[in-house]
């Protein structure tokens, strides 16, 4: 009910302070424990979790709410598994000393937050890197909303399907959204890693070149699904599985190039920072925005179901030029690569004191 609101808002808000902690501690703690392509296949087994988590929370969500016949036992699951992933970290994961793998951990001093964040400012690869970061975001966030609703009003203009006027409404199209997320994210994820591993042998630019490319082809298919789902619901759900294969690519290599172009001093704060600012510029407000849109495109004209449906799918289309538009950002990273690197190697060799100077 309405009274409820508030609490439901702070509970969410509550949820997001977790999800942020590990979500910008993990990567740091394992790049202080790996480095180059061992590094690089660490991030992609942490990055696997994420679509395999969101796959199964669209899948377990929607089946408790069916089973029992309530949404509210979607929201009453996750926080069992929550506990359980929170007591293993606490028993079984060590603190690393910073930069411990990249210089033996003889990281000697640190630098202020505002040092910090002035430097990362100046880091022309990290600022790249996140803003494509933040059009992925963007993407994921407003599909994770939208793209089952479109199907089901695709379903509805084929015939196929009756339009929703019930509370509980067929969670099919969620359920496989889920599993197409999660097959997908894993999929993504694990080519990534091995492309990446491969194209390093030709160039030193291969992390952001990968995910450059990944994602103007990502562009390509996910456009090809508002143009396939009024005739196919198959050939849009297939256009799905490419083009999320493709998005996904970049996580962990996202996260990769992080670790080369930060020191290790700096690199919770350019985590934390770079998930803030992908969360704000990316999903925080592109559902809403994609649904106001959507709304505005539909009292434009009469209202219809293939009208409803279309004015949904125009407003998604929004998200493949910002696909591009990350892409494009990739492709200024991979300019500033190679010496946003060579300035972070330099800079932490100058934090380290040589073993012969340390007094016992």
């Amino acid at each position: 009910s309405l009274q409820y609101y508030w609490l439901f808002v702070l509970s969410r808000g509550l949820v997001g302070i977790g999800e942020s902690s590990y979500s910008s501690i993990s990567p740091t703690i394992i790049g202080d424990l790996f480095t180059s392509n061992s590094r690089t296949m660490m991030l992609s087994v942490f990055y696997l979790a994420i679509p395999l988590g969101s796959g199964l929370g669209y899948i377990l969500g929607s089946s408790a709410k069916v089973a029992a016949g309530d949404w509210h036992w979607a929201l009453r699951v996750s926080p069992a598994l929550g506990i359980t992933a929170g007591t293993l970290i606490l028993v079984f994961v060590p603190e690393p000393k910073r930069g411990s793998a990249d210089q033996m951990g003889r990281v000697r001093n640190r630098t202020s937050w505002l040092c910090d964040m002035k430097a990362l400012a100046k880091n022309r690869s990290y600022v790249f890197s996140s803003l494509a970061s933040s059009a992925v975001s963007f993407a994921t966030g407003a599909f994770g909303m939208w793209i089952p609703l479109y199907l089901a009003r695709a379903q509805v203009v084929q015939k196929t399907g009756e339009a929703c006027t019930k509370d509980v409404c067929s969670s099919t199209d969620s359920l496989i959204f889920g599993a197409i997320t999660c097959v997908t994210g894993l999929l993504g994820v694990v080519i990534g890693a091995a492309t990446t591993r491969l194209c390093r042998q030709k160039t030193e630019r291969a992390d952001p070149l990968v995910c450059a490319v990944s994602m103007l082809g990502s562009a390509i298919f996910i456009c090809l699904i508002f143009v396939v789902a009024k005739k196919s619901i198959v050939g849009a759900y297939v256009c799905i599985f490419i083009g999320e294969t493709l998005l996904f690519l970049n996580w962990a290599i996202t996260a990769d190039i992080l670790m080369f172009v930060v020191i290790p001093t700096r690199r919770a704060t350019a985590v934390a920072f770079q998930s803030f600012t992908s969360h704000l510029l990316g999903d925080a407000g592109s559902p809403y925005l994609i649904g106001l849109i959507s709304d505005a495109l539909q009292q434009s004209y009469t209202t219809s179901a293939l009208w409803r449906f279309l004015s949904l799918g125009y407003a998604l289309m929004l998200c493949p030029f910002i696909i591009v538009l990350g892409g494009m950002f990739f492709l200024a990273t991979a300019l500033f690569f190679l010496d946003d690197r060579e300035k972070a190697e330099k800079q932490l060799s100058q934090m380290t004191r040589p073993p012969s100077s340390v007094k016992v």
